[in-house]
């Protein structure tokens, strides 16, 4: 059995849970450590007791610097009783640092994969400070065996021309994870239309876009409750002046708070007609790259996407013909968009959306068991030839 030391800047991000699960679901015995950024009982995973490194605070940079700092110091104490594992995955540059004072600890020649779903925007500035910051992940990556990420366009934007990286890549997309045994139905899938009521536009997941909440503050206004706007996730408070008061005092806006994924999404869904798969969180730079989670989520249940043109989120929409594309990020023009869908034109939205392949949208226990399969092949004490920055992609029904 795989023995894997998994290492997480955010113990209460529920995405670092569904990782977790999928390497259980693959047949590795997983040891989870990291920071704590925020309490969040719905991302406690059954068998799993993390190390709490520390705990770092949501944008402050400065801050989470010096806490690697100490905790690389408390490793020695802090892993005294942890096995020595066969590969260390590091998800982000945070844990990066830390993974490279545990491999001494555990005597060296323990492989390290780096997993990298964002691109902070430090590393993307044309100063001292994002050269230096550069300069630093490349120092620390240099080793790294394998490079997870969950959207072409970073390999394409960042990865390949600026990191300095020269590891082989996987692609790992931020698909919904269904790990029922082969035979048993797939998650329930919701149901399509609500006569007479108002359209709703659900926006899940890490809630972090203040443009994203005032462009839907102000549709839903302009609209006078023919459209509902229903979030549920994370805020990043530090982002917003007043999240939880701006939301109580919008009329057609509700929060409800995080929920369990993937137990939860089929419930969630079902209370929505639109998924809202735009981010203008650190505008032109990650949010225009990445693919977020509710873009497979809401696809996984028929929900109809609605997408930023110009994003790679488009892009993917775009080649499989799906969703609604924004061509500007103004209340008018949004109006124009999904202002006048009748229950015909969404029925056919939504029908192109259910005719995808399952894979598309689905990660699966032999996708698990693929992952695990990939991650023991570089577990031998001699390194991978480095090669060139183009992602492993996944083949319809597993990993290549």
């Amino acid at each position: 059995m795989l023995k894997v030391f998994y290492l997480a800047q955010d113990l209460a991000d529920p995405a670092v849970r569904r990782r977790v699960l999928m390497l259980k679901a693959g047949g590795a015995r997983v040891t989870l450590a990291g920071f704590r950024r925020g309490a969040n009982a719905l991302a406690a995973i059954e068998g799993i007791d993390p190390i709490e490194l520390g705990t770092t605070r949501d944008g402050r940079f400065g801050q989470r610097i010096a806490a690697v700092a100490k905790a690389c110091l408390s490793l020695p104490a802090k892993l005294r009783a942890v096995d020595r594992p066969d590969v260390i995955i590091a998800r982000n540059l945070d844990m990066l640092a830390v993974a490279n004072k545990a491999v001494g600890m555990f005597g060296g020649f323990v492989p390290v994969v780096y997993e990298c779903l964002d691109i902070h925007r430090l590393l993307l500035r044309d100063d001292v400070a994002g050269r230096a910051v550069r300069a630093s992940e490349a120092y620390l990556g240099r080793n790294a065996r394998l490079l997870i990420t969950s959207s072409p366009a970073f390999v394409e934007h960042y990865f390949r021309p600026l990191s300095g990286l020269e590891t082989p890549v996987m692609l790992l997309e931020n698909k919904v994870l269904e790990l029922g045994e082969r035979g048993d139905p797939p998650l329930a899938t919701v149901t399509t239309s609500r006569p007479d009521e108002p359209w709703r536009i659900g926006w899940f997941g890490a809630l972090r876009c203040r443009k994203s909440l005032a462009l839907l503050s102000a549709f839903s206004r302009r609209m006078d409750g023919r459209f509902k706007i229903v979030l549920r996730g994370r805020p990043a408070y530090s982002e917003f002046d007043d999240f939880d008061g701006f939301v109580r005092d919008e009329p057609h806006m509700t929060f409800h708070g995080p929920y369990r994924s993937p137990e939860d999404l089929g419930a969630i869904y079902d209370e929505v007609d639109f998924t809202w798969a735009i981010d203008f969180f650190e505008e032109g730079q990650n949010s225009r790259w990445l693919l977020p989670n509710r873009l497979y989520e809401g696809c996984r249940f028929g929900r109809v996407p609605i997408a930023m043109r110009g994003t790679e989120t488009a892009r993917f929409l775009a080649v499989r013909g799906l969703g609604f594309l924004l061509d500007e990020a103004e209340p008018d023009n949004l109006v124009s968009l999904v202002g006048d869908v009748d229950a015909g034109r969404y029925a056919d939205a939504s029908d192109r959306v259910r005719a995808c392949n399952s894979d598309t949208w689905v990660f699966g226990r032999n996708d698990c068991e693929n992952l695990v399969r990939r991650l023991s092949a570089i577990t031998s004490t001699a390194p991978e030839p480095a090669a060139p920055l183009s992602p492993v992609r996944q083949n319809e029904g597993g990993l290549s």
